[in-house]
């Protein structure tokens, strides 16, 4: 609904701890580059039977194979088979790059190539099937999150007051602003809601039954194209960068494109291993090199460079 317009003036870092959150997500989950589908007999109750869209109970029938179908495969009830954990439990592992890059996906599991299983009343990642034609269906599929909900995610969204609200959804760029998905939990002081964001700039607002408002308690805030504000915060990532040996060298300085190539800001700390500096830094590409003893240099271990537009060839940090 509301599309970045980024001017930047302060950094935020809103790294908290995690707190108990019982509407995580069911189906899946992101581990690095890759989705991880699982099916858990014990969180669906219905299935609906393909051909005439009977429903019927789990209870009434024996499993023999799950599927993964969506649109990411044009619903094939044959393709991705999953593989069984124990009595309760199917798995199937998928690089995100098998996946377009439109994180519109949705999905269903597939029981014995017939039955679809349909999500719990208490499922909040379910959506309304449609047909192609955008038809409502009687049957719920499930929705493949940009950004996931997690118990223990390094960020954690407040919104206090508001004790009087029906509901209170967390919209913002790192969810494509969803304005139904990301429902915050009540709490005795207002709402929360906890993510696992990468290292990046992100813009956010609560809807508050149905009225979008700025987080009260955030100052950090940019103009977007409604002439209104959203808020931002910064999540930044600790990195280390390490120079082996030059263990003769009286004094080692880290420079780069994150702290405007100063010459003398980041000294290094030498180790056994070598010369050490911790950072943290938002997600992005950085250019970067090594002053030892008053010499630039490269960094040895990192085959990954780049000319800058001086014409300079730099060692380059990816930050996500």
């Amino acid at each position: 609904m509301i599309k970045k317009v980024l001017h930047i003036i302060f950094i935020f870092c809103f790294i908290t701890t995690a707190f108990s959150q019982n509407n995580s997500v069911k189906g899946y989950k992101i581990e690095g580059d890759y989705i991880v589908f699982t099916f858990d007999k014990r969180d669906y109750e219905k299935a609906t039977l393909d051909k005439n869209d009977t429903r019927l109970d789990f209870s009434d029938f024996d499993i023999k194979k799950v599927v993964v179908a969506g649109n990411f495969n044009n619903w094939s009830r044959k393709k991705w088979v999953m593989k069984k954990v124990d009595d309760n439990i199917y798995q199937l592992k998928k690089k995100l790059s098998d996946f377009n890059e439109e994180f519109n996906w949705e999905f269903k599991f597939v029981v014995n190539n017939k039955l679809w299983a349909e999500p719990t009343e208490n499922t909040p990642n379910k959506i309304v099937a449609k047909t192609p034609y955008g038809l409502l269906l009687n049957s719920y599929n499930l929705k493949i999150m940009p950004t996931q909900i997690a118990e223990d995610g390094n960020t954690t969204f407040n919104l206090e007051g508001f004790k009087d609200a029906k509901e209170v959804i967390l919209s913002g760029s790192f969810n494509k602003w969803n304005e139904y998905l990301y429902k915050m939990i009540k709490t005795k002081n207002g709402w929360k809601l906890t993510l696992q964001l990468p290292p990046n700039y992100y813009e956010y607002k609560f809807i508050v039954d149905g009225k979008w408002i700025e987080d009260p308690k955030n100052p950090n805030k940019t103009l977007n194209e409604f002439n209104q504000y959203n808020s931002f915060i910064d999540i930044k990532k600790e990195v280390t960068f390490l120079l082996e040996d030059f263990k003769d060298a009286k004094e080692v300085f880290l420079a780069g494109s994150f702290n405007n190539w100063s010459e003398t800001d980041y000294v290094m700390t030498k180790t056994k291993k070598g010369w050490i500096f911790k950072t943290k830094l938002s997600g992005g590409k950085y250019h970067y090199k090594f002053i030892v003893d008053g010499k630039w240099k490269l960094d040895p271990n990192n085959p990954i460079k780049e000319y800058d537009w001086d014409g300079h060839i730099n060692s380059v940090k990816m930050v996500k």
